[in-house]
């Protein structure tokens, strides 16, 4: 069993998440400008930066950080963040393999189950 790369999201922060993308178009649009300053005005806190080991590798803390690389272009429709919410907040709150959340309206691999 693959262990996840980064921490799981707590399930009431993810349901306040999807509750907001799905309806809210202010959170939307701060969500596309900055994810992580909308993130935080929901309550979520990124693992703190840890500092770099002594062989130069990132310390674990950051590599757990799991909206560190979940840049929106062009947010999915509210009406299909609402239709996939069940499987958006499984990933969530399952903590990410090797994938941050996706999001954005134009990624194919993220639409791919709202067809």
């Amino acid at each position: 069993m693959n262990k996840p790369l980064t921490a799981p999201l707590d399930p009431a922060l993810a349901d306040r998440l999807l509750d907001l993308l799905s309806t809210d178009d202010l959170f939307r649009e701060r969500f596309q400008r900055d994810h992580l300053a909308a993130l935080r005005t929901i309550g979520y806190e990124p693992p703190a930066p840890g500092q770099m080991t002594a062989s130069g590798e990132v310390s674990p803390l950051v590599a757990m950080e799991p909206f560190r690389d979940c840049r929106v272009q062009d947010l999915a429709s509210k009406e299909d963040i609402a239709a996939a919410r069940a499987e958006i907040k499984a990933m969530l709150t399952q903590g990410l393999a090797q994938t941050t959340p996706k999001l954005d309206a134009r990624n194919e691999a993220a639409l791919y189950r709202l067809k």
